[in-house]
């Protein structure tokens, strides 16, 4: 039986490789993100929803309940990216609260709200992931600290999701290429110093998280739960 599969920010990048991927497995998957045009791709190539939502909105996930399945076996929540790409360059106090907030919302609350929204419909069996990143252990101003709120935050979720069979982690992805996350603000010197620090001498690639994605919703992870597996090639390593 399809398993019914939503993924936020799923028109770009890791999310649209994930999106992408369950859709070749036969899988029901939904996308969402704020612009309609990066939403149609994906759509239109493999068939599945595409959904416009801003999910740092609560009014935006109320409506979005009413076009869901009843029944969401599978949550990514992708969504978020750091917004100091996009800053206007002001640096005085009231554009840095700005700045700083903006990095929180969509990268921590748009996961905290849209997992609440979802609550009800996380069905037992189900899993629950969110897309973090290296910055949460190796800094990057507010995104790093957004980042690793939302690798804390994970604890608690995974501990109230538990008690229904529903597990919850995070991937965190290092360096992934082929993504529009720079928004073409990379030096050639930053991304060759960003390979040599992996122990693969490569950048990573979509497939990497999709790889890492796909486990976590499988039988085979059913109990791995409050964790954050990192997906970097060795550039931050655990133990």
């Amino acid at each position: 039986m399809a398993r019914n599969i939503l993924v936020t920010g799923g028109g770009t990048g890791i999310g649209r490789a994930v999106a992408l991927h369950f859709a070749a497995q036969g899988e029901q998957v939904v996308i969402t993100g704020r612009r309609p045009g990066p939403l149609e791709e994906p759509a239109r190539r493999s068939g599945v929803r595409a959904l416009v939502c801003d999910h740092t909105d609560p009014d935006a996930l109320t409506r979005l309940l009413g076009e869901l399945p009843e029944r969401i076996d599978v949550l990514v929540n992708n969504a978020g990216g750091n917004i100091m790409f996009d800053a206007d360059g002001r640096t005085d106090l009231a554009a840095y609260a700005r700045d700083f907030r903006a990095n929180l919302d969509a990268n921590l609350v748009t996961a905290a709200l849209t997992t609440k929204a979802l609550d009800e419909r996380l069905v037992e069996g189900g899993a629950v992931m969110h897309i973090g990143s290296i910055a949460a252990d190796q800094g990057a101003g507010s995104y790093g600290a957004s980042k690793a709120g939302l690798a804390t935050w994970n604890i608690s979720l995974a501990h109230e999701l538990g008690a229904r069979g529903i597990t919850a982690n995070v991937v965190a992805p290092g360096y992934i290429a082929d993504t529009d996350f720079f928004r073409d603000q990379l030096a050639d010197e930053r991304r060759a110093q960003l390979i040599a620090n992996t122990a693969t001498g490569r950048p990573g690639s979509p497939e990497d998280i999709v790889g890492a994605v796909a486990f976590l919703a499988s039988p085979a992870a059913r109990h791995i739960t409050g964790q954050v597996l990192h997906v970097n090639g060795g550039a931050h390593t655990t133990r």
